[in-house]
This record gives C-alpha cells, sequence and structure tokens, in this order.
C-alpha cells in the first residue's frame, strides 16, 4: 500500500502542493491537478488507485468527478475533502459510494496519510467481499459443468454462467486446435469479434492467447487506443478476454459489456479467470469422456466380433467330429439299402437289412437332434435345469471327439443335485468351452473328470483334467479377455464362460490339481434361485 498512485484534484494549489508533500513523504505516488476535467483526462490516461478530491470546484463538482472517475476506473478508491464538514455531507458521500472523507485545513499530516490508507484498506475489503460473493455461485456452477458431457450443452452452460456471473450479454468461446494459428468461434451470444481478431496477436482476443495473460478493454479510460477502437467499433463498451493454457491448443472466453454500462473491476477479472479454469477442465472432462465412449463402443464392437468368431471356431471343432457320426450310419443306410434290393434275397434277409437301415436312421437322428439342441436359441426365462442331464447330453455331444483325443470321461454326478434356474443353451456353451479346453490340453491324451456336487446352497461341477495345467503367471489373469495359454489361441472362451455364469449369479474359478498335474475348473451356481 505504500507504492499506492493517488491522484489529488482540488482547485487550490496551496491544498494540492500540501497533500503531495505529507503524502509523498509517506511513500505514495502522487500527481496534483487544479481543473477537475484535467483530473479526469488524466484518469483516463494512466491508472490509480485512490482519488483525492475537493468537492466544491469551478466547472464540475467533487461528487460529480468522483461518479465519472468510477466509470472509468471502478476499483478507484475515493477521498472526499471538504471545508464544509457537515452531517449531510458526510451521508451524501457515503451514499455516492466514496471510501472516505477528510476535513480541511488539515490539522496534522498524520491524519490525512491516516484517512487516504484507511480508505485504500476500505475498498479492498470491498473487492475481497465482492470477490467472494461471487465465487460462492461459481461452486455451484462447477457441479452442473462437471456433471455434462455433452460438447454442445456445456457450451451452453459456460455462456449462461459468463452472462449471469459477469452480467455480460455478450459472450464467447474461442478455441484452436494444435498446430492451428486461428482461434475458432465454437459458440458465441450477442455481440462476438470477428475472425481477424482471433490471429495470434491480431485482436484481443488473439493476443490473449498469445501472450497467455488476460485482456481487459473499455472505451473510456486508460489502455491501448488500436484495442479501444475495435471494440467501439464491434459496439462493445467493455471487454474480458481470460485465456486458459492447454497442452498442444488454445482457449480464450470472451465477456463484454454494451456501451453505457458498468465497466468490468477486479473481482469480476478474478472470477472470469476462476470460471475459464473450470470450464476448460469440464470441456476437456467431455472430450476425453467422448473419446472413452467412442474407444469402448468400438472395443465392444471388436469383442462381440470375437466372441462370434469363437463361437464359429467351435461349430468347426465340433463339426469336425460330428462329421464321422453322421457319415458313417449314413453310408451304413446307403449299404443297407443296396443289399435289400437284391433279388436273389429272400424277404427275412431283406428285412433284416431294411431293420439296419431303420437303426441306422435313428441314430443319426439323435445325432441331429443333439446338434439342434446345443445351436436352438435358448429361451430369454430361465427355467430349471438338471445339470446331470445337462452334462450327459454335452458329453454325447463331444464323445466322438474325446475318443479320438485318446482322453477317458470318468463321470462322477450326485444323486441328489438340485436343479437351478438358467438358460439351459448358455450353460451347455460353458461346459462345452471347459470340454474342449481339458481336451486341448492333453494333446497326448489323458483323463477327464467330470464331478457334481451339493456345496451351501450351490449345484457345484468341477472339470478336472490330467494335461499340462496352467501356468502360475496366467492364473490371476486366466479369466479376461484374450488371454490365452494356447498358441493361437483367442483367449476368449473361459471370459466368455465367466460372463455367462456370473450373469446367472454363479461363479467360475480355476483350482489347482490336486496332485500338481493337470487343471481343475469350479462351476457354481444357485441352488433353485434366481439371482
Amino acid at each position: 500500500m505504500s507504492e499506492a498512485r493517488v491522484l489529488v484534484v482540488d482547485d487550490e494549489p496551496g491544498i494540492t502542493q500540501l497533500t503531495e508533500r505529507l503524502l509523498a513523504r509517506s511513500g505514495f505516488v502522487v500527481q496534483t491537478v487544479n481543473q477537475p476535467r484535467q483530473g479526469l483526462r488524466r484518469l483516463q490516461d494512466e491508472a490509480f488507485d485512490l482519488l483525492l478530491v475537493d468537492i466544491r470546484m469551478p466547472e464540475m463538482d467533487g461528487f460529480a468527478l468522483m461518479e465519472a472517475a468510477q466509470r472509468v476506473q471502478p476499483d478507484l478508491a475515493v477521498v472526499i475533502m471538504t471545508g464544509f464538514g457537515t452531517l449531510e455531507t458526510a451521508m451524501r458521500a457515503l451514499h455516492e459510494g466514496a471510501d472516505g472523507l477528510i476535513l480541511k485545513p488539515f490539522e496534522q499530516g498524520s491524519e490525512l496519510v491516516k484517512t487516504v490508507r484507511a480508505a485504500l484498506k476500505e475498498r479492498q475489503q470491498k473487492r475481497e467481499t465482492a470477490r467472494l460473493r461471487a465465487i460462492r455461485p461459481l461452486l455451484e456452477m462447477a457441479e452442473k459443468l462437471f456433471g455434462e458431457t455433452s460438447p454442445d450443452r456445456l457450451h451452453e452452460l459456460i455462456l449462461n454462467a459468463i452472462e449471469d456471473y459477469l452480467h455480460s450479454p455478450h459472450a464467447g468461446i474461442y478455441q484452436r486446435k494444435p498446430g492451428e494459428a486461428t482461434l475458432a468461434l465454437t459458440a458465441g451470444r450477442g455481440i462476438t469479434l470477428p475472425p481477424e481478431h482471433s490471429r495470434a496477436e491480431g485482436g484481443p482476443v488473439g493476443r490473449a492467447d498469445h501472450w497467455h495473460t488476460p485482456i481487459w478493454v473499455y472505451t473510456e479510460g486508460p489502455g491501448e487506443p488500436e484495442l479501444q477502437e475495435t471494440i467501439t467499433t464491434a459496439g462493445l463498451g467493455a471487454l474480458l478476454c481470460m485465456p486458459v493454457e492447454r497442452a498442444g491448443g488454445g482457449l480464450v472466453l470472451l465477456a463484454g459489456r454494451s456501451g453505457g454500462e458498468p465497466n468490468f473491476e477486479l473481482a469480476d477479472l478474478e472470477l472470469f479467470g476462476i470460471l475459464a479454469r473450470q470450464a476448460d477442465a469440464a470441456l476437456e472432462n467431455a472430450r476425453l469422456y467422448g473419446e472413452l465412449r467412442a474407444n469402448f463402443q468400438k472395443i465392444e464392437a471388436q469383442q462381440r466380433a470375437l466372441v462370434q468368431a469363437e463361437k464359429m471356431a467351435a461349430v468347426g471343432r465340433l463339426t469336425a467330429s460330428i462329421a464321422h457320426e453322421v457319415n458313417n450310419p449314413l453310408q451304413a443306410v446307403q449299404n443297407c439299402l443296396h443289399l435289400a434290393g437284391r433279388a436273389e434275397l429272400n424277404a427275412e434277409e431283406r428285412a433284416g437289412y431294411l431293420r439296419m437301415a431303420e437303426e441306422e436312421l435313428e441314430r443319426l437322428m439323435t445325432t441331429v437332434q443333439r446338434m439342434l439342441d446345443y445351436y436352438r436359441p435358448g429361451a430369454v426365462d430361465r427355467r430349471p435345469v438338471d445339470l446331470n442331464e445337462l452334462l450327459t447330453r454335452t458329453l454325447a455331444l463331444l464323445e466322438k471327439q474325446l475318443e479320438q483325443g485318446g482322453v477317458e470321461v470318468r463321470s462322477d454326478l450326485a444323486a441328489n443335485l438340485p436343479t437351478v434356474l438358467a438358460v439351459s443353451n448358455q450353460i451347455q456353451q460353458v461346459f462345452f468351452n471347459l470340454i474342449l479346453n481339458a481336451l486341448e490340453a492333453m494333446p497326448k491324451g489323458g483323463t477327464l473328470t467330470v464331478a457334481t456336487q451339493h456345496e451351501e446352497g450351490e449345484a457345484v461341477v468341477r472339470f478336472r483334467d490330467t494335461g499340462i495345467g496352467v501356468r502360475a503367471a496366467d492364473r490371476e489373469r486366466i479369466f479376461e479377455p484374450f488371454v490365452s495359454g494356447k498358441e493361437g489361441g483367442s483367449g476368449l472362451g473361459l471370459s466368455v464362460s465367466y460372463g455367462i455364469l456370473t450373469a446367472h449369479g454363479g461363479s467360475l474359478n480355476f483350482e489347482l490339481a490336486k496332485k500338481g498335474k493337470g487343471s481343475c475348473f469350479r462351476v457354481g451356481l444357485p441352488a433353485g434361485e434366481a439371482r
């Protein structure tokens, strides 16, 4: 406060000389004028912290000068000097917004200095109060900004905030993409500046972005004539451009007031800075959310495609094993029909061949029915499912493939196993995936033990093989998508199975084999109730 700039306006030269000497001695930077209009011009050209003005002066009294001065410099502190210290004068000074009143002649220099310092302190407290009053609503606005992820709606919220909190009917959001020299108007309201003023150093918006500093322009008062002419031509009386530094690009918010409206104050500048930082963070969050959503949709589409590919691969593996089951009875039927057609056969022999053909056809129909049961879309509603029966059908479907792989199947099915509420073909797909995994884990043959149990409200199925097992490094991530211990494996079989069981309220866990060889997978489903 000791280096505060003070302008003294009094039509008596003796008073201005005295006040300059007393204030300068206390460390203030003082300028004096003896004509009120000259003092107003000085205020329009230079920035001051305090105006010390006499009430009674020719052409313009102190109250009129104070009103004009505060339009030019809204944060200016004012102390009224008067030789007629009445209660009416004091009340009017307070009403007009003066920060202090002192009577002439000064009895002591310390009284003048004390009054000036008190006025500067009073003005500072008023600014702090205004700042706090303005910041509180910003906290509420922050919740709205950070809760919005749509860029268009977010732009509207930012423009509303500028209009409401800065009392600025003219507002704009300018953004510059990385590598570009010009900011583009993303959203605006009221009067906005044309593109040539958003280039680097080309106007208020461009300069704010280029210099990374707020640009504050008003038509009445000190300032750069070029910028003042710019906003006057645009139809504005005051302008604030607030930049926000960001990686690669740039963001500048614009707030404007029309001619004749009050100028911005320092509290407005600080408020705008807070709002701009909040707006920048909210815009960045919305951008990242948009990218995340797009990436998630892309990954989701890819995962659906891979799951479908895994299912088609399973169809291929199953079809290869069933081809023999289908081809053998067809050949048998063909042979039987050929033999039955021979003329030398008696009726009994012909009937025997036809009976054999009928048996092979029934065997073929059973195999086809099993395939239809597996691939037919299941009901959306969950229904009671007997897991023992479902396991038996699945093993029968894969019997030929297991036999060709040299895998011996041992079943230990609990007689008292409760039913579960489930989508039958989805649980069958889980069993199918786990059996195929066991088959592939035993390339040289082995034993697959399938056991069911009733454990603490769950129907449990365990698939235990004597294969190569699961590497210790893969055990924690074994149910994650795309994690596979097989060369060329998609890593989706266990992930898809895990998702199906989780959706049923069940679980899929990996258990270490008792003798340290092979793998064991535990399937658990709630007994008798849907979850």
